[in-house]
C-alpha cells in the first residue's frame, strides 16, 4: 500500500489517505490543514527534505526517488521509500503529492546485514583464532592472528601462500604435508566443513598443533575455503601428560584403584591386581563398599570412609587381605578429588604391601629393644615395661619386686678363658633366668654381668625370695663351655614396691645397693633393701655438700679428646670433658660425680660452665689458625631445661665462635625419655650448629623415629667397639648401625677405639671418624687458648 499525501506552498497538508493515517497514526481529520512539519520530521538533515520540495516547487519536475526516515508525532521513526511529483494548471505548480512506501523492515533488515557483516569482519579481525581464506589452494585473506601465529610483520607475506608451505615437510603420521592439504580440501569441499589437527611451522620455523576448522562456502561469487586455526599445543602437551598419566597409573608400584564420585569402582591398575589378587575386570562397575580395598576390619574401614568425607583424605595402615584370604599389612591412602565447582568427582585409594617393611622394622626394633648378646630386653626396654608395671602396680594396690643381679668374679672368667667364653657363659645365664620366671615377669641384660628382673603382682615378698633362690640354685649348676667346666654364683638385692620407693629409679638404685650388700657379705646370696642400708647416704649427702661447693669454689676443668678422620687421620675436632679437681681425691672424672650432680639439680649449672668453656677455647683455637669444632656432651636435665637455645645461642654470642663450630652430644637415652626431644632438636638445629646423638647402641627403643631428627652425627659406644673383635654379633651390629646412619646421610664416629684390627674393621666398614687409645688420643688438656672460665 501507498500512502499519498499533498501540501500547499505553504506547506499546509492538502490530502491525507487512508494509508497515510495508517502509516503516520494521524487521522485524515486531523492532519488535513495542518502544516507538515507538525506531522512529521525528516530524521538527520532535514535540510534535505526541504531543499527536495523547494526544487520541485522551483522546477516543475519531479524529485528522484530516495529513502527517507522520518520522526512522527508521537515520537516513532519510520522509515520510507518516497517520490514527490508537482500538480498544477498551465505548468505552474500548485501542491506537491508525495507517494510514499513504508520500508521500515527493510531497512531494518538491511542494517541488520549492514551489521552483520561489520560485525563479521570486526570479529574477524579481532579473533584470538587465527582466519584465513583460500581461493584455489592460496591464501586471499588473513586476519592479524593469523599475521602473528605464523611470525609475518605484514599480510602480504602470506598471501598467495599455500598452507602446506607454512607446513613441516610431513605430518606427524609421516604424509607428506602437500598430499594431505589437498585431500582435506576435497573432504572439506565435498562434505561442507572439516575439522582436523594439523602441524604448521611457527615464525621460528619450529612446529606446533594446530587445529583447523575448514568450511567451504561462495564469497563474492568465488569458491572459497574460510579456514580457521586454533594453537592446540598446550592442549596436545595435556594429551601427552595425560598419556603419560595412564601410563604411570598402569605401571606404578603402587596398587591403585580408581572410582566414580558415587564410589563404585572404575578402574584399577596392574599393581592392584598383583597385590590383591582380585580380577581388575570383575572389580569394575562394583561398589568400593564392598571391596573395602581389601580391608579386613569393616569397621575401621567405614571409619576411614568417614574421615575422608570430613577431611577429603585418610591415610595409614591397616590389615587387608588378599584375593586367596592371605592377610598383610599394607599402608592405604584414600582421597577424594574435587572438580572445579569443588564437588567430588571421583575417590583414589593407594594400596601398598607393606609386609617387608613392617618385618624390617620388627627386626629393627628388636634389635634396639633387645640385648645383641643374650637376646633379652635391653634397659630401654626393661624401663618401658617398668614403669607400666609400676602404674598397674599403682591401680591395683599390688606389689612388684625389682631383683638385681650381678655375677660373681665374672672378670677373671672373662681375663682367663677370654671374651668368647664370658659371652658363652652370658647367653647361658640368661637362658636359665628366663626359666625361672613367669611369662608375665620380665629378665633383662643391664650391661657386662647385670641383669635385672622384674616380678610383677606378687602377693607377698615371699614370692620375691622364692624367685631369688630358684635363681640362685639354677645359676650355680656347673656350665660346660667349649670343654670348659665351670661353677658360677650371683649376688642378689631386691627392692619392693611400694615398701622401698615408688619409682623406678629409687627402685632400681635400692635393688642396686642391696646388690653390694649380698656381695660385700659373702656372695651366692640374696639380700632385701633395708633402712639400714641408709648408712651409705651419709657418705652421698657429703659427696653433695663437696659437689656444691665445687660449683661454688670453681674447681672443675676441662680436658679435650681429639675425633679424628678414619680415613686419614687428620684431627677434626675436640670432645669437652668436665674434670673435678676435689681437694682430696684429685681429679675426678665425671663418672664419678655426674649421677650426682643430676640428681641433686646441679648438672645444668656444671653443664652450661662446660658450653661457655669449651666455646671459649674453641674461639681461641679458631684465633689461632686451628677452626676445630668442640663437640660439647648435653646431660639429660640440660637438654629438658626451657631455654636451652637460649643458653646455647648465648654462649656462641659471648665467645664469638661460629655456630658450624660447634658440637652438641644428646644420648640416645636422653632423646628416648624427652618426648618434646624433636621440638628442642629443632630449635637448636636452627642455631647452625651440629647435633650429634652419642653412645648409639646402648637401648634405643624407637629407631623408628631416627629418621625424623635432624642429627648429624652418630657416635658407636665403646662397648661395641671393644668387643667386636670376638663376637661376630657385635661386629654385625657395628656394620648395621653404620648402614643406618649413612643411609639417613649421618655420619659415624667409633667411641673407644684400642687395637689396629678395631681401626681396620671400621675403615672397612666405611666408618668416618673415631676416638680412642690406638692413637693415642686419650682426654687431655688442649692447647691453651686463655686463662680458663669462671664457674
Amino acid at each position: 500500500m501507498v500512502a499519498v499525501h499533498s501540501v500547499d506552498r505553504a506547506g499546509t497538508v492538502r490530502f491525507w489517505n487512508h494509508t497515510s493515517a495508517l502509516l503516520y497514526g494521524v487521522a485524515t481529520a486531523d492532519a488535513l490543514g495542518r502544516p507538515l512539519e507538525a506531522l512529521l520530521r525528516p530524521v538527520g538533515r532535514a535540510g534535505d527534505y526541504e531543499a527536495a520540495l523547494a526544487r520541485v516547487w522551483r522546477t516543475g519536475q519531479p524529485a528522484a526517488a530516495r529513502d527517507w526516515c522520518m520522526r512522527l508525532a508521537d515520537g516513532r521513526s519510520v522509515w520510507i521509500y518516497s517520490t514527490m511529483f508537482p500538480v498544477g494548471r498551465a505548468g505552474v505548480p500548485e501542491q506537491i503529492f508525495c507517494m510514499d512506501v513504508d520500508i521500515t523492515a527493510r531497512k531494518a533488515e538491511e542494517n541488520a546485514q549492514l551489521s552483520a557483516g561489520a560485525n563479521f569482519r570486526h570479529l574477524v579481525e579481532r579473533s584470538g583464532d587465527a582466519i584465513v581464506l583460500l581461493r584455489r589452494g592460496r591464501i586471499a585473506d588473513a586476519n592479524p592472528a593469523a599475521l602473528a601465529l605464523f611470525g609475518c610483520a605484514r599480510k602480504d607475506e602470506l598471501l598467495r601462500r599455500t598452507l602446506a608451505q607454512l607446513s613441516p615437510p610431513q605430518q606427524a603420521d609421516g604424509a607428506p604435508s602437500a598430499a594431505a592439504a589437498r585431500i582435506r580440501a576435497r573432504l572439506a569441499r565435498a562434505q561442507g566443513n572439516l575439522r582436523f589437527d594439523w602441524r604448521y611451522l611457527n615464525g621460528a620455523g619450529q612446529p606446533f598443533w594446530a587445529e583447523v576448522l575448514m568450511t567451504f562456502a561462495t564469497l563474492d561469487r568465488q569458491p572459497t575455503f574460510y579456514t580457521v586455526i586454533r594453537d592446540i599445543s598446550a592442549r596436545k602437551e595435556a594429551e601427552q601428560a595425560l598419556c603419560l598419566a595412564a601410563q604411570v597409573f598402569e605401571n606404578s608400584r603402587d596398587a591403585i584403584v580408581l572410582t566414580d564420585g558415587q564410589q563404585v569402582i572404575a578402574a584399577v591398575n596392574r599393581a592392584y591386581r598383583d597385590v590383591t589378587g582380585y580380577d581388575g575386570a570383575r572389580m569394575l562397575g562394583q561398589p568400593l563398599g564392598g571391596h573395602r580395598c581389601g580391608i579386613e576390619d569393616e569397621a575401621q574401614y567405614q571409619r576411614i570412609v568417614a574421615a575422608v568425607g570430613e577431611s577429603g583424605h585418610w591415610q595409614g595402615e591397616v590389615w587387608a587381605l588378599r584375593a586367596n584370604g592371605q592377610r598383610y599389612p599394607a599402608w592405604l591412602a584414600l582421597t577424594a578429588i574435587r572438580d572445579a565447582r569443588q564437588q567430588v568427582s571421583n575417590y583414589m585409594g593407594m594400596l601398598s604391601d607393606i609386609t617387608e617393611r613392617k618385618q624390617a622394622e620388627d627386626r629393627t626394633r628388636h634389635l634396639a629393644e633387645h640385648d645383641f648378646l643374650t637376646g633379652l630386653p635391653n634397659r630401654a626396654l626393661l624401663l618401658d615395661r617398668l614403669n607400666l608395671a609400676l602404674t598397674a602396680a599403682r591401680r591395683h594396690h599390688s606389689k612388684l619386686a625389682i631383683l638385681f643381679l650381678d655375677l660373681d668374679r665374672f672378670k677373671h672368667i672373662n681375663d682367663a678363658l677370654g671374651h668368647h667364653v664370658g659371652d658363652l657363659l652370658l647367653r647361658e645365664v640368661a637362658a636359665r633366668l628366663v626359666r625361672c620366671v613367669r611369662a608375665v615377669d620380665t629378665v633383662s641384660r643391664q650391661g657386662g654381668d647385670e641383669f635385672l628382673i622384674v616380678l610383677t603382682d606378687i602377693g607377698a615378698v615371699d614370692q620375691a625370695a622364692h624367685v631369688a633362690a630358684t635363681v640362685l640354685q639354677s645359676i650355680a649348676q656347673q656350665y660346660v663351655l667349649e670343654q670348659h667346666r665351670l661353677d658360677v654364683s650371683t649376688s642378689i638385692g631386691i627392692s619392693i614396691y611400694p615398701d622401698d620407693g615408688a619409682d623406678v629409679d629409687t627402685l632400681v638404685r635400692h635393688a642396686d645397693l642391696a646388690m653390694y650388700h649380698a656381695k660385700e657379705h659373702g656372695r651366692n646370696r640374696y639380700q632385701f633393701f633395708n633402712a639400714e642400708m641408709n648408712g651409705q647416704i651419709t657418705e652421698r649427702v657429703r659427696f653433695e655438700n663437696d659437689l656444691r661447693r665445687a660449683v661454688a669454689e670453681r674447681q672443675f676443668e676441662l680436658v679435650f679428646q681429639p675425633e679424628l678422620d678414619l680415613a686419614t687421620g687428620q684431627v677434626l675436632g675436640m670432645e669437652a670433658l668436665v674434670r673435678w679437681r676435689h681437694p682430696e681425691l684429685g681429679l675426678l672424672a665425671p663418672a664419678r660425680f655426674i649421677g650426682v650432680a643430676e640428681e641433686c639439680g646441679l648438672m645444668v649449672v656444671i653443664g652450661t660452665w662446660v658450653l661457655q668453656e669449651a666455646c671459649r677455647r674453641a674461639r681461641g683455637w679458631h684465633d689461632e689458625g686451628r677452626p676445630l669444632v668442640v663437640a660439647v656432651n648435653l646431660s639429660p636435665s640440660q637438654f629438658m631445661q626451657r631455654g636451652l637455645a637460649d643458653t646455647v645461642s648465648e654462649a656462641l654470642r659471648a665467645s664469638a665462635l661460629p655456630a658450624s663450630l660447634l658440637a652438641l652430644e644428646i644420648t640416645e637415652t636422653t632423646l628416648m625419655k624427652d618426648g618434646g626431644a624433636m621440638t628442642m632438636l629443632q630449635e637448636l638445629r636452627t642455631l647452625g650448629l651440629s647435633l650429634v646423638i652419642d653412645d648409639f647402641g646402648t637401648g634405643y627403643s624407637r629407631l623408628g623415629h631416627l629418621k625424623d631428627y635432624p642429627v648429624d652425627k652418630l657416635k658407636i659406644d665403646r662397648s661395641f667397639v671393644n668387643d667386636f673383635e670376638h663376637e661376630p654379633a657385635e661386629a654385625a651390629v657395628v656394620s648395621a648401625i653404620i648402614a643406618l646412619a649413612h643411609s639417613l646421610k649421618m655420619k659415624v664416629l667409633a667411641e673407644g677405639v684400642e687395637t689396629e684390627t678395631q681401626l681396620r674393621f671400621l675403615r672397612e666398614q666405611g666408618c668416618d671418624q673415631y676416638q680412642g687409645s690406638y692413637v693415642r688420643a686419650e682426654p687431655g688438656p688442649a692447647p691453651a687458648a686463655g686463662d680458663g672460665a669462671a664457674l
